[in-house]
């Protein structure tokens, strides 16, 4: 008697197990937890904590207390932000709020940054140095 096969549903299914089965073993993720651990001081009421890095550019988070700014810079690679919670002034012109997106291009003069709220942002882009600051 030939074994019995599987439905095309029932091999999908035996498949969906299997591979999270596998991923569950994955040793290549990283996973920050949240919290106070990992924040550095990055400036006057500004701080940093280092998500990840990888051939010199950064995954990270800036905190900004209210009336924190950061001056005027220059951006070597793309920088993409996305504001998690407070609301970011982007020189005169821009406010951005929770879930908002702003991209600085490569070579770009960014305009400062500030905060009358406090801010929390996700940046992705180069390490930060203070010789990319113009003050």
């Amino acid at each position: 008697m030939p074994p019995p096969t599987a439905s095309p549903a029932q091999a999908r299914a035996i498949r969906r197990r299997l591979l999270e089965r596998v991923a569950d073993t994955e040793s290549r993720l990283l996973t920050v937890p949240p919290g106070a651990a990992g924040w550095q001081p990055f400036g006057d009421g500004v701080q940093i904590k280092v998500l990840h890095e990888h051939e010199g550019g950064l995954s990270y988070l800036l905190k900004l207390a209210p009336g924190a700014r950061i001056a005027a810079h220059r951006h070597p690679v793309d920088e993409e932000c996305v504001v998690l919670e407070g609301v970011l002034k982007v020189g005169s012109r821009i406010e951005v709020g929770p879930g908002g997106y702003h991209l600085a291009r490569a070579g770009s003069l960014h305009a400062s940054l500030g905060t009358e709220t406090g801010a929390t942002i996700f940046l992705r882009g180069a390490e930060p140095h203070a010789d990319q600051l113009l003050v």
